[in-house]
């Protein structure tokens, strides 16, 4: 039963959170409407998701999209170390990330591949762990210092992004191309207007590519057809508005471009793990709740 962390009540303007967690309880699933990456140190602890209950690891590192919910049971010592990036953000101030292939795939492409539910973990070696650990603390003093410094942050960000880039599975790294033109005038395209009811022609004719040869650079590029890219869009849009908004479920549907409800809930569940019904009273249960109840570790 996934509680919700929202953006606008963690983030204080700032496009990155960051910060080190000794956990020795449970932590209740929680969805947020950002995107969160936890880095597992030393310590036990078993990982729930919609894909079910894991045993963690020294070295795992779970990417989660925005919409998607996980949580932590049997935590013993556990060190999880965790940074998460604005979602609004990452479509404007942070935006370049996609331009980076090895960031697009652990940030993009590897949560939204079908069947994840937002929800990516991979691996690296415990030394890239405990450096990625060590970083995520400094960016939290950073982000704590009476001084604000955002290119200290923004500068911080990236060293942890490229040492898990780094680590994760590396040798893949030199074949991942740079994003194709017409993929990226695509997804700028669907990202700036999910609500709208494209079609595959239209999105080709746009870019004056075939609709069969950009499905295909889709699959290279994104890991996702493009339509396919478009619905994870729309249903994390919808988990926002799920959240924050008391349009009933059917007029959320229609917001992002689902005007039937039924097909919306399927949709919705298919690709969150929940239903929209479900997502959205879990979130109002936990409206009220702050990070530090939400995460019940000490040292926050």
């Amino acid at each position: 039963m996934p509680a919700t962390l929202h953006e606008h009540a963690l983030f204080a303007g700032s496009p990155v959170l960051g910060g080190v967690h000794q956990v020795d309880l449970d932590i209740e699933s929680h969805a947020h409407d950002f995107l969160e990456i936890a880095v597992i140190g030393s310590g036990h602890g078993r990982h729930v998701t919609s894909q079910g209950e894991h045993p963690l690891r020294r070295g795992q590192v779970i990417v989660l999209r925005p919409g998607a919910w996980h949580g932590f049971r049997d935590c013993s010592d556990l060190t999880v170390a965790n940074c998460c990036l604005s979602a609004q953000a990452l479509r404007a101030e942070l935006a370049a990330l996609y331009d980076i292939p090895m960031l697009r795939r652990m940030l993009w492409t590897d949560p939204v591949a079908s069947g994840t539910h937002g929800v990516a973990v991979t691996t690296v070696d415990p030394a890239a762990a405990e450096e990625t650990i060590t970083e995520i603390s400094l960016l939290e003093r950073d982000l704590a210092g009476a001084e604000s410094r955002p290119g200290r942050v923004l500068g911080r960000l990236v060293t942890v992004l490229g040492i898990l880039a780094d680590g994760r599975d590396p040798g893949r790294k030199a074949s991942e191309p740079v994003v194709h033109p017409a993929v990226a005038a695509t997804v700028a395209r669907l990202e700036a207007d999910p609500a709208r009811p494209w079609r595959l022609d239209d999105l080709a004719r746009a870019v004056n590519l075939d609709p069969a040869y950009l499905g295909r650079l889709f699959g290279r590029y994104v890991g996702l057809t493009p339509l396919g890219f478009l619905a994870r869009l729309r249903a994390e849009r919808a988990a926002t508005l799920l959240t924050h908004s008391t349009l009933p479920a059917a007029r959320v549907g229609a917001a992002v471009g689902w005007d039937d409800p039924t097909y919306f809930a399927r949709r919705f569940r298919t690709l969150v793990g929940l239903t929209p019904s479900e997502y959205r009273r879990h979130s109002r249960a936990a409206a009220a709740q702050a990070a530090p109840e939400v995460w019940p570790v000490s040292g926050w």
